[in-house]
């Protein structure tokens, strides 16, 4: 990917804030009692915590019912404003993970919902090991879609045939997620995965694929086309209108020693 199209995929998502926000999956608690096993144990609750690239706040908005001490940074209006209208009462502030706008040594934990891969490594890596305290937690996560399930499997090959993108964090196992995190090899990565499913009506599963980047940079007459042949294979194969969406949660923890 081209550092201009990187771009526009990364802004792409300002005018779509609210069908993010209304149809994205969440996460599961099982996610947090990871990040704080990963963590040497140490809880979210009470601690302080920035949520980076925190869009919509659908990452914020658990760590705050943990009970964490939270804020968010997010550098996109349009995914702000949705936020301040979601969580008023949550501070964000306007910022990237390249450029931390925060104090050396604050936080406790740094998470990354979806949002790592949106930084550029050489810079985000000494930013985050900034503004980490002693002891403090990198948590970086994606929710990837099972490709172990028929359907998704078999809607995953159509998308790649309609935009040449695969949308998949690596799970082979191999490594690679680690070292595309942090190609330096300044971070000693934990890794785990997390296995959860939500069911949907098949209007808000074609919501949630159509609020992906490799969507909302096209035009509307191809996304339009897209979900339409979609929404066809999935009322055939699902005649009730419900799916089961599927997901392995990627987590990666590394701690600032």
């Amino acid at each position: 990917m081209t550092a201009s199209s990187h771009s526009t995929r990364a802004h792409s998502f300002n005018a779509a804030a609210a069908q993010y926000a209304a149809n994205r999956p969440s996460y599961p608690p099982a996610l947090f009692d990871a990040i704080e096993d990963l963590a040497g144990g140490h809880p979210l609750t009470g601690a302080r915590v920035a949520d980076i690239g925190a869009g919509t706040g659908i990452a914020t908005a658990l760590l705050h019912a943990r009970g964490a001490d939270v804020i968010a940074v997010e550098p996109g209006e349009g995914m702000a404003a949705q936020f301040r209208r979601t969580l008023p009462d949550v501070p964000i502030v306007r910022g990237n993970g390249n450029a931390l706008p925060l104090a050396t040594g604050s936080a406790d934990f740094l998470t990354y919902a979806q949002a790592w891969h949106w930084t550029e490594p050489a810079r985000s890596v000494p930013e985050a090991l900034r503004v980490l305290r002693p002891g403090g937690a990198l948590a970086l996560w994606w929710n990837t879609t099972d490709l172990d399930v028929p359907w998704l499997a078999a809607q995953a090959r159509r998308l790649e045939r309609h935009f040449g993108i695969r949308r998949e964090v690596d799970r082979t196992g191999n490594g690679t997620a680690t070292a595309l995190a942090d190609p330096t090899g300044r971070l000693d990565f934990t890794r785990r995965q997390v296995r959860w499913s939500r069911p949907v009506p098949v209007d808000t599963h074609l919501a949630n694929i159509g609020s992906h980047s490799m969507f909302l940079v096209q035009s509307e007459e191809h996304r339009a086309a897209v979900l339409g042949e979609e929404r066809d294979h999935l009322f055939a194969a699902f005649p009730d209108g419900i799916v089961e969406e599927t997901y392995v949660v990627e987590l990666l923890v590394a701690t600032n020693s």
